[in-house]
């Protein structure tokens, strides 16, 4: 500390000093201005001795624990998972033809044709079948379709429209009769078809669609049709050029004896042809436009569909929630509407498990090409002295070290998500699927937000070279973008968290059981809404802080006075307000506790994972970043912790000065965590991101044309 003190001293020594010299030499005409500009000038060029205090104080840092080693490999090892040998044939294909990768400028008729060609040769060249794993092993399915994701972001919506929603309704929606007359066709590209839910005026809300498919007992088939414009089927991927076939979602009609004349037995799915196997030509009744040019994704050929009076065999319902009979009986195992609504939503939860899962993969590029180039560049620094890296920089850290912090935490969430719906697709446990959905639309909500906004973050952190198209910022922004929509609006799926939180809330005074990810409320929530200890909130170590008791327990006294502090207000409010409107007054509240009980469930995950780890010198590197994750969120959230006393104000400032200390230490070995990602430059494809960074600038002005 003495050294601190005489170094202050002679900082401010020098710069009073220089003040004076300068004062007299312009015959003491400073201004204000002046003295502004000096001062910034201070900042840009440090004096030696303000170099030497900072010297001082990152010793004093580095001081405190023992530089980590990390070995790459192990790392990787750890992190790889067990389907990397897919993803890399799927690297080394492209890898292997360079017309298929997709260049830098391209227009959008073009790149839909290299999408659909990029596909078909994947499937047929390359021999890799993505519709097989889609029941076999759902985890497969998944690490094929981030790793086609990465490829180009098209490419992977692509390929998800065509097994995951379009083949995967014909699996999870049908009966053996459909598996068997489409699966080959499905699988080998043949029949190429659409999702068809979305219209043009309802999207999230599913059971407000408004295209009807009304039997017809005459003939034996469905009458599928579009009553107004703003039933159109809307934004139908493959539709507007390559689709042949359409799961399209419809209210089933049937006739009655009554004065009503119909029926409704609520929204199904039917397989709707809509062009010519040969000719590829519209087929009678079907109206097939393009949505036209798009923010990104612009290789996916989304388009709209119009019905008017097609008619389909009564065998292209997809039966598995409800048939008909060819008399007119409509029969199901569910016993209402609202039942085999939600049973064919939850069937369907498998495209939020590979959103989530494919974000955190954009998420793993971005965070590599930016913090790459920020250990790469240079700028600034001591009079006299080599420029320093920006990730150097106090600011550029708390910029990026949080986030890959992150990167790993959503890393080891949505694996477990992914382990956690294939256990669901073999057991079918009624928990674990009401589980698996609640999870699902939590982890996709919360992983696209967050990956959406760091890509800008990324981008800004990379200065001018971040604007650059070649170095891919731009692309990645703007094909995830949709993510935030795609599968669910990312508030209306935070909002069906937390009507799963509140009523587990129910449950649990009822002495029932709660589903297995919120089983902490069962278990500790007294705990956690009792007052908090006086003495623990004062205490500051660094081995209490870094201790992931301490950590869990404030995510989950957070997540459970929020949960508390609503349940109260929702029941107050609705008394004059009634449930709807209660509701819409909370509803910030609502979307603040889903997220807060998003982030307990990823720490609780990322801890376990750390724990798992068998190599010590990853467990270490886990370990730091997953203290980093925990910490920036309380402190990011600190006013909660402050306004009930769960945290006093030394340690609050201790819980500030260790973040920061642990950005310091996740930056000195970042280049390691980022290279532990194991993906490929011809991956990255951004020269500023390569990882041999005494090439990247050459490889920039190459690739730009210069």
């Amino acid at each position: 500390m003495a050294h601190i003190f005489m170094a202050t001293n002679s900082r401010n020594s020098t710069n009073r000093t220089a003040r004076d010299d300068e004062g007299n030499q312009q015959k003491h005409i400073i201004t204000v201005p002046w003295r502004r500009i000096e001062r910034l000038s201070l900042h840009l060029n440090p004096s030696p001795n303000h170099h030497n205090l900072s010297q001082i104080e990152m010793l004093i840092c580095a001081g405190r624990v023992k530089k980590i080693d990390v070995k790459v490999a192990e790392l990787s090892s750890f992190m790889r998972g067990k389907h990397r040998d897919i993803q890399e044939r799927v690297f080394e294909y492209f890898k292997s033809r360079p017309e298929l990768q997709t260049p830098l400028e391209i227009s959008k008729d073009e790149h839909r044709e290299l999408c659909m060609r990029q596909l078909v040769g994947l499937v047929r060249e390359a021999n890799i079948r993505p519709f097989k794993y889609v029941v076999e092993d759902p985890a497969k399915y998944f690490a094929i379709a981030e790793a086609v994701g990465s490829v180009d972001m098209s490419l992977g919506i692509k390929m998800g429209v065509q097994y995951s929603l379009w083949g995967g309704s014909v699996l999870n929606l049908g009966s053996k009769k459909h598996r068997d007359k489409y699966f080959e066709g499905i699988d080998s590209m043949d029949y190429p078809g659409c999702f068809a839910m979305t219209e043009l005026h309802h999207g999230s809300n599913v059971q407000g669609l408004q295209t009807v498919a009304t039997f017809d007992p005459l003939t034996d088939e469905f009458i599928i049709d579009t009553p107004n414009d703003r039933a159109i089927k809307w934004w139908i991927g493959n539709a507007a050029v390559h689709g042949k076939f359409a799961s399209v979602f419809a209210k089933l009609m049937l006739p009655t004896h009554d004065t009503k004349g119909v029926s409704d037995m609520g929204v199904h799915a039917f397989i709707v042809p809509i062009r010519d196997l040969r000719s590829h030509e519209p087929l009678p009744g079907v109206e097939i436009h393009d949505c036209g040019h798009k923010v990104g994704l612009n290789g996916v050929d989304n388009g709209a569909l119009k019905f008017r009076s097609v008619r389909i065999p009564r065998d292209n319902l997809l039966n598995r929630f409800g048939d008909v009979s060819r008399d007119g009986n409509y029969t199901s195992s569910l016993p209402s509407i609202s039942k085999r609504f939600g049973a064919t939503l939850g069937e369907l939860v498998g495209g939020r498990v590979g959103l989530a899962y494919s974000s955190n993969g954009v998420l793993k590029i971005a965070a590599t090409i930016a913090i790459r180039y920020s250990l790469l560049r240079q700028q600034f620094g001591p009079p006299k002295q080599p420029e320093i890296s920006i990730l150097d920089y106090q600011s550029h850290q708390h910029k990026l070290m949080p986030m890959l912090a992150s990167t790993y935490a959503f890393h080891f969430a949505t694996l477990h998500l992914v382990d956690k719906y294939c256990e669901m697709k073999k057991s079918h446990d009624e928990e674990l699927v009401g589980d698996v959905h609640a999870l699902s639309a939590g982890l996709k909500a919360y992983v696209t937000s967050y990956t959406a906004k760091s890509l800008s973050i990324c981008r800004e952190s990379c200065g001018g070279h971040g604007y650059a198209a070649v170095n891919r910022f731009g692309s990645l922004r703007n094909d995830h973008d949709i993510f935030q929509t795609f599968e669910g609006d990312n508030t209306v799926l935070l909002q069906q968290v937390a009507i799963d939180l509140l009523k587990q809330y129910k449950q649990k005074f009822r002495g029932g059981s709660l589903a297995v990810t919120w089983s902490y409320l069962k278990e500790s929530m007294n705990t956690y809404l009792s007052q908090p200890n006086p003495v623990t909130s004062r205490w500051e170590g660094e081995d209490h802080l870094r201790d992931p008791n301490f950590q869990l327990d404030a995510f989950r006294y957070r997540t459970s006075r929020l949960l508390q502090s609503v349940a109260s207000r929702l029941q107050k409010h609705s008394k004059a307000l009634g449930g709807f409107g209660a509701w819409n007054r909370c509803l910030n509240h609502l979307l603040t506790l889903a997220e807060s009980h998003v982030e307990s469930v990823i720490l609780e995950i990322f801890i376990e994972a750390v724990r798992s780890c068998s190599d010590e010198g990853s467990k270490v590197a886990l370990k730091l970043v997953c203290d980093l994750y925990a910490l920036d969120r309380i402190w990011n959230d600190i006013g909660t912790y402050r306004n009930v006393d769960y945290v006093a104000p030394n340690k609050a400032k201790a819980i500030h000065k260790l973040t920061e200390y642990l950005s310091f230490q996740v930056r000195n070995v970042a280049k390691e965590l980022v290279d532990a990602f194991d993906l490929p430059d011809y991956v990255i494809r951004a020269p500023i991101g390569l990882q041999a960074a005494d090439e990247a600038y050459s490889q920039y002005t190459q690739q730009v044309g210069f």
